[in-house]
């Protein structure tokens, strides 16, 4: 067997980004889910030596790779001394040893990149409650398959830590903080629905922003609201559920809220752990779902956006906000196929007169709906 490396723990990794493309995914638009890929590993600020692509017919259920990939990758891990693979599809905790011991360095797999982004975006309690009841759950699962001595599990991406203890006594450690996340997060979630009857109760309309990660959701929430939510170009910048009133010409129309943002294949277990936050769209009136005019895979993000909405079973009212109209002409989506989401309207949200075309539907819709606010319990 060969002998494990020993990490600088005072030196970032060498690693490698594998993009891989499988059959089961005929859909997606692999350049973009590649692109996507990288820009996951940038905003978990993680500095890659080289990034390849490879294309699978099959995958195998030990080492998700193929026998010609899997010599492929151990090669380029033992010629250029690599430290740590990071993969963009989720792997098995099987899989995921497998090819740990294969290419002797760390594996990490897509699921691992996005909870440790979302671990370091959250900032309010209940935020950072639900994110460590994913990560627990998510190291649990690793754990679970591990022989009694686990002097090999390390810490998180592009970094070094101390050796596991005994399995059974790490399993009974992860379960009590479990718990405990879960007790903390029942208590805010009870302040959550004192909060939300008083809203109900007092016809206050709701309004929700939804979207694909990084579409502009938070610019255009600071605008409307006139809040200093964090808007950055980068994956999940945002995470924490952010609430303001919402007023037009001086008036208040209602409370407006800030979600975070989807993106393909999130974490069943991120979906899970944020369904209490996420629940707040099943009390929304309407739902602002914001799209990138200029991002070619619009209708993906859609897509993928509309069927989270369903495992949430969330079925409200929704305006198609078509944000980034101030990109080239060309950028955008073709009118005639925006057409199909009705109804939709075509905004910037980098100026209030970039966002008339959307305050001029707020303020019909509120004056439609203002004696008929949906009142649930």
């Amino acid at each position: 067997m060969t002998k494990p490396k020993k990490y600088d723990t005072k030196v970032a990794p060498k690693t490698l980004l594998l993009m891989v493309e499988t059959p089961y995914n005929p859909t997606k638009s692999i350049d973009s889910y590649c692109d996507e890929f990288v820009h996951l590993v940038k905003s978990n600020e993680i500095e890659f030596h080289e990034a390849i692509r490879i294309k699978l017919r099959d995958i195998d259920s030990g080492y998700f790779l193929t026998s010609g990939k899997l010599e492929e990758i151990r090669k380029i891990c033992h010629e250029q001394n690599i430290e740590e693979v990071i993969i963009s599809e989720p792997l098995t905790p099987r899989q995921e040893r497998n090819l740990a011991e294969l290419f002797n360095c760390r594996v990490f797999d897509r699921t691992q990149l996005i909870l440790e982004i979302f671990e370091k975006s959250a900032h309010s309690a209940e935020g950072k409650f639900q994110v460590q009841i994913a990560m627990l759950n998510y190291k649990k699962s690793r754990i679970a398959g591990k022989g009694a001595q686990m002097s090999q599990q390390g810490g998180g991406i592009g970094t070094r830590g101390p050796g596991e203890t005994a399995k059974e006594k790490e399993l009974r450690h992860i379960e009590e903080h479990i718990l405990k996340n879960k007790k903390h997060l029942k208590t805010l979630a009870n302040t959550r629905d004192i909060q939300r009857k008083q809203r109900i109760e007092s016809n206050i309309a709701q309004i929700c922003l939804i979207g694909y990660t990084n579409t502009g959701k938070s610019t255009l929430f600071n605008l409307l609201a006139k809040a200093d939510v964090l808007a950055q170009d980068r994956l999940f910048a945002t995470l924490d559920t952010t609430t303001r009133e919402l007023f037009i010409d001086g008036k208040k129309k209602g409370v407006i809220s800030d979600t975070v943002g989807f993106i393909q294949q999130l974490p069943h277990t991120l979906i899970n752990a944020f369904k209490s936050t996420l629940d707040e769209l099943k009390y929304a009136d309407l739902l602002l779902h914001i799209i990138d005019i200029a991002d070619p895979n619009w209708k993906e993000h859609i897509a993928v956006v509309h069927q989270i909405l369903h495992e949430l079973n969330v079925k409200k009212e929704m305006l198609y906000v078509f944000n980034k109209a101030d990109k080239p002409e060309e950028l955008h989506a073709p009118a005639l196929e925006r057409e199909i989401f009705q109804p939709h309207v075509v905004i910037s949200a980098h100026s209030k007169e970039g966002i008339k075309p959307l305050i001029e539907f707020l303020s019909i819709w509120q004056k439609k709906d203002s004696e008929t606010v949906t009142k649930n319990s």
